[in-house]
């Protein structure tokens, strides 16, 4: 048998292989490589292309050839050549050493900074960022893409420490209900009566709706595939969803209204998805607006986009939760949400499917009690050639 000790190992996988010289040594041997092909351009010009040319001007000042005049003159010619080949490689050379190490030190900087960040968020440190190295465009760019990088990373990463807690939260509540009820049913605490029955069942329910709206949440974002557009009457549409909608919103008195034109243009979508959507949105409205309060909504074309708006006058929005409100579990008011059964998907499940058609959806508000819109824009195609591509 061969044991591992006798097994070859990849170059990869190698701890001990050796490195190529760093940044600094590449740049001084690229410079010195300029310093030798210029020395010996110069060399070779001074040696077989000056002599020649300097006899040839001697001769045309009238000094005899093969003289002690134009002897003496060559030699000076030579001394003057050399030593001033001598003085500009020297200092040429030197200019080289110092602007080399200067760049050198400030690249090796950089790039040992961006090496080091890069180590960091391998291991989990998210929030590392790197500073401009100031050294042109290429390597500014290439510290903002960094960055841009770990932000998006740290981002992930909240979100999904937010999405686990809030996972655990969601079944532990239930679960934690039920087995309590469990244990009580076994010991004789309580009876299997039709309450007891009825608040199983609603913990049940419970799961299983949480469960749905994962669910619904990841067939959301892979949507596009599943988006099956055909023409759509926006005006009958939004008659239909607001019609669903009445019931719910008679029951907790608040009042439901519409401003929608009978003739706008028709629209290229999917009927259901956008009927999820809109449905979403007016749930949303009738959970944070309170008995007496009004939600509106409207609908108009502007250009080539239809706009539609699902106006309440609720609860309102700070300003710090605005750039959150569609993110994944994402609430304003965990305790109040838990406590009406949401788990914050709604509003994402909401952005996915209108981003699948192409749309955008936004929320605005002037802040707590002062209400809330939520505005819709989605493309107009009335070039019905173009058939169902997108």
């Amino acid at each position: 048998m061969t044991s591992h000790r006798d097994r070859p190992r990849t170059l990869g996988a190698d701890p001990v292989r050796s490195r190529g010289p760093g940044l600094g040594v590449r740049l001084l041997l690229a410079q010195s490589l300029v310093l030798v092909a210029g020395a010996a351009t110069c060399w070779v010009v001074a040696v077989f292309a000056g002599p020649p040319l300097f006899r040839e001007h001697l001769h045309r000042a009238g000094v005899p050839a093969s003289s002690d005049e134009q002897f003496h003159a060559e030699q000076a010619y030579r001394s003057a050549t050399a030593i001033s080949l001598a003085v500009a490689l020297g200092v040429a050379s030197l200019a080289a050493l110092v602007v080399t190490w200067y760049f050198s030190r400030r690249l090796q900087r950089s790039v040992t900074e961006v090496a080091s960040a890069a180590t960091a968020v391998a291991d989990g440190r998210y929030d590392i960022r790197v500073t401009s190295p100031h050294l042109g465009e290429d390597f500014d760019a290439l510290a903002e893409a960094f960055n841009r990088m770990a932000a998006g990373l740290e981002s992930v990463e909240t979100t999904r420490r937010q999405l686990l807690g809030d996972l655990a939260h969601e079944i532990r509540t239930p679960v934690s209900v039920l087995e309590a009820y469990m244990e009580a049913l076994e010991d004789g605490v309580e009876t299997l009566d039709a309450d007891t029955i009825t608040m199983l069942r609603d913990q049940t329910r419970r799961l299983v709706r949480f469960s749905d709206d994962v669910n619904a949440l990841s067939h959301a974002e892979e949507s596009r595939t599943s988006i099956e557009p055909t023409w759509v009457d926006p005006a009958a549409l939004l008659s239909t969803t607001l019609t669903a909608a009445t019931d719910r919103y008679a029951a907790k008195e608040v009042a439901l209204t519409s401003r929608v034109p009978a003739h706008l243009p028709r629209l290229w979508a999917d009927p259901q998805r956008l009927g999820q959507v809109l449905g979403n949105l007016l749930d949303n409205a009738l959970r944070h607006t309170p008995g007496g309060g009004r939600v509106e909504v409207t609908a108009g074309q502007r250009h080539e986009l239809l706009v539609i708006e699902v106006t309440d006058t609720g609860d309102g929005i700070a300003a710090e939760h605005l750039p959150h409100l569609f993110e994944r579990f994402y609430r304003v008011d965990a305790a109040r949400d838990r406590e009406h059964g949401g788990a914050g998907i709604g509003l994402a499940i909401a952005k996915a499917l209108v981003e699948a058609q192409r749309g955008h959806i936004t929320a605005r508000s002037d802040g707590p009690g002062t209400g809330s819109t939520f505005t819709i824009t989605l493309p107009l195609r009335r070039d019905q050639r173009r058939g169902n591509t997108w």
